[in-house]
């Protein structure tokens, strides 16, 4: 691979791992040599650019016993190989995007190990070899579309008016960013559930402002009612209530707060009942809205998140749960009004007694800036407990969880790339090899969430995460999902 020109050279000086990208990069190259490195600059959500390399080519498809190339497109973020690339699919003038469960309408690629990227350091700490590579995000790239091909040509389009793939394709402006459709997408949101939170979620999700239409479903087998009949009497603007499942259809968010709470006597029994009302929900809230993002704010937020997510079939990234945002955004209030700390902060782990404070390694504001998680340190640990400790005793209300959804909410809706702690797959981060969800530091933006990396945590804080992995593995065992 050739990375001799003076323009990759200076990108490539930039870079936070440069001997270890460059090795990664030639490993692509011996396996896939017509993926061609070239200099670029990319253009983030909030309007800010940074110079990075990015990998342009095709990868081989087979598909129903014929080969085919196809066009993609990986940005390197700084910290590559240890942050996952950006990818798109680059269409030519005779392709149709088909949309999918791992490709959305601008032609982004979304795979399991771009969610899951790990990039913990093995052995020692002079040892920097990534967990997560580029080259095996190309073979899985390859084998999921070898089942699903995410483009196709327009007189092949599947069962459409001809006339209306190519309106859509003319409608299509390819660069180097990807792809971009010209027409105003809707920003629909709809509310699953009433009572409290519901409408404190309705009315915090109007004030952001960003939302084009919310549908507020109070569901029959939700034990949380209340609001739609005050809604329909005042006739909110941008607002619908149904209490039709259908009327979900063609959102870009649902936010489930309904619980079904039963008078059965063991927790395990009463988090059954809830469970039983998402089976009857969330598939077909999944069939009307294939390309949503599930936010789950039903309790308990850490199990009905993963309760989602396998009955929903969507890829984790686009499944989280409210989880620690709340508590994650009072942290860094705290550090920056009372203790005069301005870096940014997360709470992690269970929404429990296990969660645990980590720091960011930038400061807050920071938004041309891609965060981590800070190593813990002897100099932050007092400082981080002092804060957690003030955070403490302090209820999660309805109103300031709605604030919190509506938060969440804001970032997909717009493409924020904030950086939330939620409730999301935690399987091979930081050595988690069970199947459970914990609140992390995950990316959000209009296609879901991508995981920060994982760190060493203290004894302490790892062994209340491993605490916490074992009770909800122990939970999860008993309920019929």
């Amino acid at each position: 691979m050739d990375l001799s020109s003076e323009a990759i050279q200076k990108i490539l000086s930039r870079y936070k791992f440069r001997d270890v990208a460059i090795e990664e990069l030639q490993k692509v190259h011996r396996i896939h040599p017509a993926m061609k490195p070239v200099a670029g600059t990319y253009t983030f959500s909030d309007g800010t650019q940074k110079d990075l390399l990015k990998l342009i080519g095709n990868i081989p498809v087979k598909y129903e016993g014929r080969s085919y190339n196809l066009p993609i497109l990986l940005w390197l973020m700084d910290s590559f190989p240890f942050t996952p690339p950006i990818c798109l699919l680059r269409p030519t003038t005779n392709m149709v995007i088909r949309e999918g469960k791992h490709v959305d309408a601008r032609g982004r690629i979304y795979l399991p190990s771009l969610h899951n990227w790990d990039h913990v350091r093995r052995g020692s700490t002079t040892d920097t070899s990534p967990k997560s590579s580029a080259v095996g995000l190309l073979a899985e790239m390859i084998s999921q579309f070898e089942e699903e091909p995410p483009l196709g040509t327009k007189s092949t389009g599947d069962n459409r008016d001809p006339n209306v793939l190519l309106a859509f394709v003319s409608n299509l402006k390819i660069n180097e960013g990807g792809v971009q459709h010209h027409d105003h997408l809707i920003n629909k949101v709809t509310v699953i559930g009433g009572g409290d939170l519901g409408m404190a979620s309705v009315m915090s999700i109007l004030a952001k402002g960003k939302v084009d239409r919310l549908v507020f479903i109070d569901v029959a087998e939700s034990s949380t009612k209340g609001g739609s009949m005050d809604l329909e009497i005042f006739n909110l603007p941008k607002v619908e209530v149904s209490k039709d499942l259908s009327a979900s259809a063609d959102s870009s968010v649902i936010v489930v707060t309904a619980n079904a709470w039963s008078n059965e006597q063991s927790y395990v029994s009463v988090v059954q009942t809830n469970v039983d009302m998402y089976r009857g929900i969330i598939p077909g809230l999944v069939r009307l809205s294939p390309n949503a993002v599930l936010l789950i704010a039903s309790q308990p937020v850490d199990i009905m998140a993963h309760v989602a997510w396998r009955q929903s079939g969507l890829p984790p990234s686009r499944v989280i749960g409210a989880g620690c945002n709340l508590d994650s955004e009072r942290l860094c209030h705290i550090l920056d009004i009372s203790l005069n700390t301005h870096k940014q902060a997360w709470v992690i782990g269970e929404l429990s007694d296990n969660k645990v404070p980590v720091l960011s390694n930038i400061l807050m504001g920071a938004s041309h800036q891609h965060p981590e998680i800070a190593p813990r340190s002897k100099a932050t640990k007092p400082l981080l407990d002092r804060a957690f400790e003030m955070l403490k005793g302090r209820g999660q209300r309805s109103w300031s969880v709605g604030l919190s959804i509506a938060d969440i909410t804001h970032s997909i809706l717009v493409d924020q790339r904030k950086t939330h702690s939620v409730s999301t797959l935690a399987q091979g981060w930081g050595g988690i090899g069970a199947e459970v969800f914990l609140s992390l530091p995950c990316v959000l933006g209009v296609s879901g969430s991508t995981r920060l990396a994982g760190v060493s945590l203290g004894q302490e804080e790892d062994a209340r995460l491993r605490e916490s992995v074992t009770s909800l593995c122990a939970l999860l065992s008993q309920l019929r999902i």
